[in-house]
């Protein structure tokens, strides 16, 4: 499982950061930051959380 993020919607509000921090970062400039690769299975059910909990919708899963 991977997580993509659309730039265009996503607002640093740092909800995913909080959930997963080992996948998800703001970079000094606010930008997020996704960890490349996949996500690990023990953390894909965490890491979908995070991303059915971002406000603005930016973030999606691909298989």
């Amino acid at each position: 499982m991977k997580v993509d993020v659309d730039p265009s919607l996503c607002e640093a509000h740092g909800v995913c950061t909080t959930i997963l921090p080992e996948v998800f970062d703001l970079d000094e400039d606010e930008v997020l930051q996704i960890r490349p690769g996949e996500v690990t299975p023990a953390e894909a059910p965490v890491a979908e959380r995070a991303v059915a909990s971002c406000p603005k919708g930016a973030l999606r899963v691909s298989r």
